[in-house]
C-alpha cells in the first residue's frame, strides 16, 4: 500500500510540476497548515524537498511541541535515532545534533544535506541467527541492533531532546533513559504500533502525552508520543 501511495505521489508531482501547480503550493504552504499538508504528500522520501517545506516526519503537533521546547532551551543537545528530514528539522532548532543510523546510504544522503553541527553515526546492524537486540520489522528478523542502541554511550553526556524513530526502538527507549536531562524531552514515533504502546508502559515513571493528528507525507492520521519523566 505505501508503495502504490508512493508511486502514485510521484506521478501526481509531475503532472503539478507540468502545469505550474507545485509553485503555487510552495507559495502557500508557508501559510496554510493543510496545503503543507498536501504538498508533503509529493515530497515523501525526498529529502531535499522535505528540507525544503521544513518538516519532520511526526505528527504536526508532536512537532509544534518540540519546536516550542527548543524555543526554551538554545544551548539544547539532541540524539536521535533514525535520521531523515526530521534530523535536518532539528538542525534548524537545535545547536548540536547527533543521529544514529542504521542504513549506510540513507545515512549518507542526510549527511550531504546536513550542516556542520549534524554529526551522522552510521551503524549497520550485525547479521546473526541469534542477535541480542532483534528488531521486531518484517525483514529484520536475522539482524542485531545491539551496537546501534548502545551507540548513545559513545556520544556520551545527557541530552535535552531524544528521538526515538529508527530501528529496535523498545531497546533505544531503555537505553534514552539515562542519558535524558532533567526536564528533557523524548519523541517516540508512530506509536500506533502495540509494541511501542507496551514498551512505554514498561517505564512508570514517564508521563505520555499521544498526539494524533495529521502527519507530513501521509494522507492518515498517525501518533508520535512526547515522553517526560515525572518529577520525584
Amino acid at each position: 500500500m505505501k508503495r502504490a501511495f508512493v508511486t502514485l505521489s510521484r506521478a501526481v508531482r509531475a503532472v503539478l510540476g507540468w502545469v505550474g501547480l507545485v509553485g503555487w503550493l510552495d507559495r502557500h504552504a508557508a501559510r496554510h497548515r493543510g496545503v503543507l499538508w498536501f504538498r508533503s504528500w509529493l515530497a515523501i522520501y525526498d529529502l531535499r524537498d522535505l528540507a525544503r517545506l521544513d518538516v519532520p516526519w511526526w505528527t504536526f503537533k508532536a512537532a509544534d511541541e518540540v519546536a516550542a521546547f527548543l524555543a526554551t532551551r538554545p544551548d539544547a543537545r539532541v540524539l536521535e535515532w533514525g535520521s531523515g528530514a526530521s534530523t535536518l528539522w532539528l538542525a534548524r532548532r537545535a545547536p548540536h545534533v547527533t543521529a544514529i543510523e542504521h542504513d549506510a546510504g540513507w545515512g549518507s544522503d542526510v549527511e550531504s544535506l546536513a550542516p556542520a553541527h549534524v554529526t551522522v553515526l552510521m551503524e549497520p546492524p550485525v547479521p546473526t541467527s541469534t542477535p541480542a537486540v532483534p528488531s521486531a520489522k518484517p525483514g529484520f528478523q536475522d539482524l542485531d541492533f545491539a551496537r546501534y542502541v548502545s551507540r548513545i554511550h559513545d556520544v556520551g553526556g545527557l541530552f535535552d531532546l531524544i528521538v526515538i524513530d529508527g530501528r529496535a526502538r523498545e531497546a533505544c527507549l531503555e537505553e534514552a533513559l539515562p542519558h535524558l536531562a532533567p526536564g528533557g524531552l523524548i519523541v517516540f514515533d508512530n506509536v500506533d504500533r502495540q509494541r511501542y504502546v507496551d514498551a512505554m508502559a514498561l517505564a512508570t515513571d514517564l508521563h505520555v502525552t499521544i498526539t494524533r493528528g495529521l502527519t507530513p507525507c501521509l494522507p492518515y492520521p498517525t501518533r508520535t508520543a512526547l515522553l517526560r519523566v515525572r518529577p520525584q
